[in-house]
């Protein structure tokens, strides 16, 4: 038997746990404080609707559920690897969102505002920062299309993550059908868009030339690919310069109304900038986007956008709907990272020793010390100095010993 967990997941020690679920509990603390209501899915979808999900490149990591039984072996029979599942799990928790609105809307609100803090499941490459199973944080608005829903969505998560302790950070923002008409506008045809997206999604990874590079490499016309290089290469590119470039300013003035509007509502707080080469890589987005970017740490600790077509898919009708995404992982290494970081305001802990004889004393006092204290009771070992030790290395700060009188502090 195999005691390492399987690559790309993890264990996690009592103190690994504490932080974890601390962090969990004020975010779904700020989540619940602005109005959203928490809800549960399954880890398990449909594979059709998985596959069906506009999510990108997730879908060529989406772990498939095998059918079961008969239904097994009559899918082994006909040769064909599509029938051998009917269901996967889960890789993010926006798809059984919508499906959970679909099913369940008769008893819902609009607009409906919803939490999800779960795991969820992709088939990566295992390696340091890229997990098979980890948790995200959703909070998601359901049937406006009010830009209002995009500054709601910052604001909340934006002070989540002050509530963390994860420093400074700033919010990028796009809108992918202004990203769209810019695209247009430099001469590529409606139909390859998608695939420029995929593309331009790489620039933090290979640059322009790279970028400009592998658009010459599908086939893009070279005169083309120039006025993208022009345009997309030179210094950061202005709202003002893509409106002025596609000819129109609607788009922009809503992105410009969110960015101006969250800095009012936060006194300057939190950060937005206008980022044009922002694509996100779900192809369920279809307007506003956004990623959060931590400025003491490398790379993204959350994101998301506006997916006003997803839920048509399962009831023929389209209903608006707008989504932010906390990446705890990646929170909750840089926090676990920091020598110094412990969870705040928790309560002290407290490790009662008895002999044997005497563990019904111990219980009660135990009892007595717990409406201020959480106290664990352990039989007092051979070597109470080493097992003492052993006790404050796992963050407790008193001790009571067999004598079942006064608290004595543990040395750290």
């Amino acid at each position: 038997m195999k005691i390492k967990t399987v690559k790309g997941t993890n264990d996690y020690l009592p103190t690994d746990a504490e932080i974890r679920d601390y962090l969990q509990s004020i975010i779904l603390d700020t989540y619940k404080s602005a109005g959203f209501e928490h809800i549960i899915t399954p880890i398990l979808e449909d594979a059709e609707n998985l596959d069906k999900s506009d999510g990108g490149e997730n879908l060529n990591l989406i772990f498939k559920v095998l059918k079961r039984g008969d239904k097994l072996q009559r899918a082994l029979e006909t040769g064909s690897e599509s029938e051998l599942s009917d269901m996967g799990l889960r890789y993010d928790l926006t798809l059984p969102l919508c499906r959970y609105f679909a099913n369940n809307r008769a008893n819902l609100m609009l607009p409906f505002k919803a939490i999800q803090i779960d795991r969820v499941y992709r088939a990566e490459r295992a390696q340091r920062g890229r997990l098979r199973e980890f948790v995200q944080c959703d909070i998601d608005i359901i049937g406006s299309t009010a830009p209002e829903c995009e500054i709601e969505l910052i604001l909340t998560t934006a002070r989540a993550l002050q509530r963390t302790g994860i420093g400074a950070f700033k919010i990028r923002i796009n809108d992918r059908s202004l990203l769209c008409s810019a695209l247009s506008a430099v001469g590529f045809p409606a139909d390859s868009l998608d695939s420029v997206c995929i593309t331009f999604d790489k620039l933090d990874k290979i640059g322009i030339d790279g970028v400009c590079s592998e658009l010459l490499e599908k086939g893009h016309p070279k005169d083309t690919v120039d006025r993208f290089c022009q345009f997309f290469g030179g210094d950061a590119v202005t709202l003002d310069a893509v409106a002025a470039l596609t000819g129109d300013s609607t788009v922009a003035q809503k992105l410009r109304y969110i960015m101006d509007t969250v800095n009012t509502l936060s006194d300057e707080q939190i950060k937005t900038d206008f980022d044009i080469s922002l694509v996100r890589g779900q192809g369920y987005y279809t307007g506003t986007v956004f990623e959060i970017e931590s400025e003491e740490f490398s790379g993204a600790i959350g994101g998301g956008g506006r997916y006003d077509n997803l839920i048509g898919k399962f009831i023929g009708e389209d209903v608006p709907a707008v989504g932010f995404s906390i990446g705890f992982e990646r929170i909750f290494s840089i926090l676990k990272g920091k020598e110094s970081y412990r969870v705040p305001g928790g309560r002290k802990k407290v490790v009662v020793l008895y002999d044997v004889d005497d563990f019904v004393a111990a219980s009660k006092k135990a009892d007595t010390l717990r409406a201020e204290y959480d106290v664990t009771l352990c039989e007092r070992g051979k070597k109470q100095g080493k097992q003492l030790s052993r006790f404050a290395q796992r963050g407790y700060d008193y001790f009571v010993g067999a004598d079942l009188l006064e608290l004595q502090e543990l040395s750290k």
